[in-house]
């Protein structure tokens, strides 16, 4: 355990550079996913009907299924004989941005779904009543729960940070361009070197437990 403590406090400039390149890639993938996420839960919360329920449902299935699941699905978009092949997206950082996107986007939208079905039916009604547009009604929810927003970044932030499927199936693990603490962690478990395996497995738990502490705090806020 010292040892590990050791070699994350070193300044090594590839462990450093693994811990970078996951914030990087994780941020940009939690972020692309907002885009689409809240407002797509914000509509399946809005929307009362049959289809809404089962889109909502979906949504909540893609959430859980294993991050290989999502990956390969991916990867066969990607590869170069699928649709995409020709972008050289595939073994690059893009590639893990793009599955990470993937796997943050279902659970921003049922999170935010969560949040805003809890909201108090009048608010609606007041903004219908108001003769408020669809913009101005979106506008107005979004500002109401954006503990919620904050609160599906985070989780969402926290599950694409932690995966290891979709980094290796569409990353490579290549040292110095691709390799992310979880990839790095397997590699460095399978080759024995349990100490630099450690060490950033002890930076992943630091990161969950701050994910986890604001999480909550902004469930308790909410």
């Amino acid at each position: 355990m010292a040892h590990a403590f050791g070699l994350l406090f070193s300044g090594d400039p590839e462990t450093w550079g693994i811990i970078g390149r996951s914030l990087i890639f994780s941020g940009l993938a939690t972020f692309f996913s907002l885009i689409p996420g809240i407002p797509l839960g914000i509509f399946m919360a809005w929307k009362g009907s049959k289809p809404r329920r089962a889109l909502a449902t979906f949504i909540h299935a893609i959430s859980a299924l294993p991050t290989v699941v999502i990956g390969l699905f991916i990867y066969s978009l990607i590869s170069r004989s699928g649709p995409l092949g020709g972008a050289g997206f595939l073994y690059a950082p893009a590639g893990v941005v793009i599955g990470q996107f993937f796997l943050a986007t279902p659970l921003v939208a049922s999170v935010t779904y969560a949040g805003v079905s809890r909201l108090d039916t009048r608010f609606k009604e007041t903004l219908v009543t108001l003769g408020a547009s669809p913009w101005l009604e979106f506008c107005a929810t979004m500002r109401e729960a954006k503990t919620t927003m904050l609160t599906s970044a985070v989780l969402s932030f926290g599950r694409v940070i932690g995966e290891v499927g979709v980094s290796t199936m569409l990353g490579g693990n290549i040292r110095g361009f691709t390799r992310t603490m979880t990839t790095a962690i397997a590699l460095d478990a399978a080759k024995g070197e349990f100490e630099q395996a450690l060490s950033l497995g002890l930076v992943l738990l630091i990161i969950s437990v701050v994910i986890n502490t604001a999480a909550n705090r902004l469930a308790d806020h909410a």
